[in-house]
């Protein structure tokens, strides 16, 4: 039987990476929609080559083979593993850890064959990213403050968010180049759909789609239709299956989205905060 479960990462790793998650799939091949979060993700199948998924501008479609076991590690918008590239030439692509890290990839692929269980294997993993994260620094401090100002529940335009941190709109732009992949714009766009789905899978109390698209942002459900095709391939309706708490992309949006729903709860309690 097919099966996907996420949870936190330990916490020590919680300043970057946004989630971890094991995946089985069951006698029949599974294929999985990918989409784009923001960020860079590992994938692991147990006995298999591990590889980063750049950060996507769009859907990747992937077919898992039966009786796979996969841990993964969702990294936060502006973090990432250490890699001999800027994230903007990784955009779009997946590529082997074994490229990426050498010797160290291998040592990793044999200590997570040999895990009794896949939390072991997840729990070897984390513990890699925590001896790599602790050798270097991989966090630009003004990203990592637009990635907050950009999330979906705080309206401000990215010019804003440039003046609050003190830049020019092209200094911005290539920064979030570099450690993102991508512009503040298309990021701001991603984030808020992220949040969409978030907000549907958290169960937020709101008149179905057209609803929670206001709540996010969208200036009505025809933007959000036109959204959602460019980023999933596919119309709402299709992408939720009729129920807005179900994603056929298989991910638990409110499971990665966690943190950011708690200062949601806060933003709808304390009113908008423009500031940022």
């Amino acid at each position: 039987m097919d099966s996907y479960v996420e949870r936190p990462p330990v916490p020590a790793l919680a300043g970057v990476v946004r989630t971890v998650w094991i995946q089985r799939t069951g006698a029949t091949a599974y294929v999985q929609r990918h989409l784009p979060t923001g960020g860079v993700e590992i994938h692991f199948p147990i006995g298999g080559r591990p590889q980063l998924v750049g950060p996507l501008t769009g859907p990747a479609i992937e077919v898992i083979p039966p009786h796979t076991t996969i841990v993964g590690v969702r990294f936060q918008p502006g973090t990432a593993p250490p890699v001999p590239a800027v994230l903007d030439d990784l955009v779009d692509q997946r590529l082997s850890l074994a490229e990426l890290w050498g010797r160290s990839a291998d040592r990793l692929v044999e200590a997570m064959a040999r895990a009794a269980t896949p939390e072991r294997a997840l729990g070897d993993l984390q513990a890699h990213l925590l001896r790599e994260f602790r050798g270097a620094a991989h966090v630009d401090p003004l990203v990592r403050a637009a990635v907050r100002a950009l999330m979906p529940w705080r309206p401000v335009s990215v010019d804003a968010v440039a003046d609050h941190l003190a830049l020019s709109a092209s200094q911005l732009r290539r920064r979030c180049l570099h450690a993102l992949g991508m512009t503040p714009k298309v990021l701001q766009r991603t984030l808020r759909f992220q949040g969409f789905l978030a907000l549907a899978q958290a169960g937020a109390k709101a008149s179905g789609a057209a609803g929670l698209a206001a709540d996010v942002g969208y200036a009505d459900q025809a933007h959000l239709s036109r959204e959602c095709l460019r980023l999933t391939g596919l119309t709402p309706t299709a992408l939720l299956g009729g129920a807005v708490d179900h994603c056929a992309c298989g991910h638990e949006h409110s499971a990665s989205y966690a943190p950011f729903l708690a200062t949601r709860a806060r933003f709808v309690q304390d009113g908008p905060d423009r500031r940022s």
